[in-house]
């Protein structure tokens, strides 16, 4: 065994999060990097088992691991909100390290190999439950990192975006493990032949499927042309305080200068229309007859565009129902999509997955004082109304996911809206908020997953930051550069069929998550028999 001083152990534990930093997406891209990452933080483990040292030991070096790789990767999140994004790495590098010791617990009560396995477990199930409770921040699941390398993962369009986090764990236990006999055990290579052979398989034959894949998948012709306007509007000093429609005639300047009467869609950004505005009356405001006047110039293509609206109830229709200050009621504010196709009314769905913190307060259903600390974005406060479940938009010749923001790091939230009968997906966002960090670039990479999860086109349109086309294989086309008036267009594929991740979401997730849940129990089982009997 080898002698790791306690500095040792801090350096190893720092290692392993620079390793996740510096494999990430824009924090350093050098992807390979992540198929090690572990194995410092590993190390640390084994050396804390093995001379028997409190288990609170471990908690703190993955802590350590953990709020580097947290800081490290998403410290642009300090430019929208520096309170928040203090929280935000504390509460997520937590939960990470609980994770960790959870396996080493597993190991340490109920055996070596069993506590190995409940890593894939735990960690699997923890990554699928961030995605499904209030405080969600999902954007450091380990699958994310091949965001930049499409052609890696296109088996995606099974397992989705845990598959891969489940690959990158795998990989490093079984090099940690090479190790491990190497220069702990003192075991010769050739004795490592069977574990470099399960090696080369783990990362030779999911790499070759998907590439393979890549190369041969060829898209259903079903063309259909969308125009993608990026107005650059500044989030902060002009957005939400300038008059609102002369940034909306401003829009339709842009999409005036692309759109011609073949186009079949119009995407506008997240909030293109800032002030917000009541949904039964959207068709009396200027809005409504000037985007109906860019339709009938252009043949009456339909517009998909975002919005402030709100809603008036004559009693509380849910948590995030406030009483109205100008008079008996209830008002609620949502971050909107508004659909005009050529003769129906106007659809709206509103934005559900929200940001915890700025666009929805967690736990205020069972702590409602917390809604008083809202933090102000926007011009709305508190909890945002959301849908009851995901919907889409019907046109007369496609159905569109409307995606905004945040919910494009949702696989089974995008995946529903394909279930739901989406062929297109449509991203609207605005990104300005995070300055120009890697945080829009990361965000913007993230569709390629989406896209490749269902084998849906996307569109993306926003605000400031990335709008781009992204094909059914993952591959991004036409990116707009960071802080640019543009207005992009391109003939992408509508495509009705669902893979199986899109027809039964996250399968892995939800088995680990199930699993993982007894592991817990039976561990603590086997903790209380052994502090019985000793």
């Amino acid at each position: 065994m080898i002698n790791l001083q306690k500095k040792h152990r801090f350096i190893l534990s720092i290692l392993s999060g620079i390793l996740l930093v510096l494999s990430f997406p824009y924090s350093g891209s050098l992807t390979p990097l992540v198929f090690v990452a572990f194995v410092p933080l590993l190390l640390v483990e084994s050396y804390i088992t093995t001379k028997r040292y409190r288990s609170r030991k471990v908690f703190t070096h993955a802590f350590i691991t953990f709020i580097i790789y947290n800081v490290g990767t998403t410290w642009w999140v300090w430019n929208a909100d520096a309170s928040g994004a203090v929280l935000a790495f504390i509460a997520n590098s937590l939960l990470m390290a609980i994770t960790f010791y959870l396996f080493h617990l597993t190991k340490k009560y109920v055996g070596a190999k069993e506590g190995y396995i409940s890593l894939l477990i735990y960690w699997i199930g923890f990554e699928y439950l961030h995605f499904n409770w209030e405080a969600s921040w999902t954007w450091l699941t380990l699958g994310n990192t091949f965001s930049i390398v499409p052609s890696w993962v296109q088996w995606y369009s099974y397992s989705g975006v845990l598959g891969g986090s489940f690959w990158i764990l795998c990989i490093n236990l079984i090099i940690y493990r090479v190790y491990q006999n190497l220069w702990i055990k003192g075991e010769s290579w050739r004795i490592q032949t069977p574990l470099f052979i399960v090696a080369g398989a783990f990362f030779v034959i999911p790499m070759t499927i998907s590439l393979i894949t890549y190369a041969t998948y060829e898209e259903e012709k079903n063309p259909f042309e969308v125009v993608a306007i990026q107005p650059n509007i500044d989030p902060y000093n002009v957005k939400f305080s300038s008059p609102p429609m002369e940034q909306l005639q401003k829009m339709g300047e842009l999409i005036l200068s692309k759109a011609t009467k073949s186009t079949d869609l119009i995407l506008a950004p997240e909030t293109a229309i800032s002030r917000s505005f009541d949904e039964k009356i959207f068709k009396r405001l200027g809005y409504y007859p000037y985007l109906k006047h860019i339709q009938t110039q252009l043949d009456n293509v339909p517009i998909c565009i975002g919005a402030s609206t709100v809603l008036f109830f004559d009693k509380k229709n849910s948590r995030s129902s406030r009483l109205f200050n100008g008079g008996p009621g209830f008002i609620e504010y949502y971050n909107t999509s508004i659909f005009l196709d050529e003769n129906s009314e106007p659809q709206f769905i509103h934005k559900s997955k929200l940001v915890p913190g700025v666009e929805s307060i967690p736990f205020s259903d069972y702590l409602p004082f917390l809604e008083d600390i809202a933090i102000e974005n926007g011009g709305t406060s508190g909890t945002l109304g959301t849908e009851p479940h995901a919907k889409v938009f019907y046109g007369k010749d496609v159905r569109i996911a409307p995606v905004v923001c945040y919910e494009s790091i949702y696989p089974g939230w995008v995946a529903e809206q394909c279930r739901n009968g989406a062929q297109l997906i449509c991203i609207a966002t605005n990104d300005g908020w995070w300055k120009d960090t890697p945080g829009y670039k990361q965000h913007c990479s993230f569709s390629s997953l989406r896209a490749i999860e269902n084998r849906r086109s996307i569109a993306r349109s926003a605000n400031t930051g990335t709008s781009c086309f992204v094909n059914q294989r993952g591959d991004i086309h036409q990116a707009t550069k960071w802080w640019e008036v543009d207005v992009i267009k391109e003939t992408l594929n509508l495509n009705s069929k669902q893979t199986f991740f899109t027809t039964y979401g996250n399968v892995m997730g939800r088995s680990f998550a199930f699993v993982a849940a007894l592991l817990i129990l039976f561990t603590f089982v086997k903790r209380f028999k052994k502090y019985r009997s000793s």
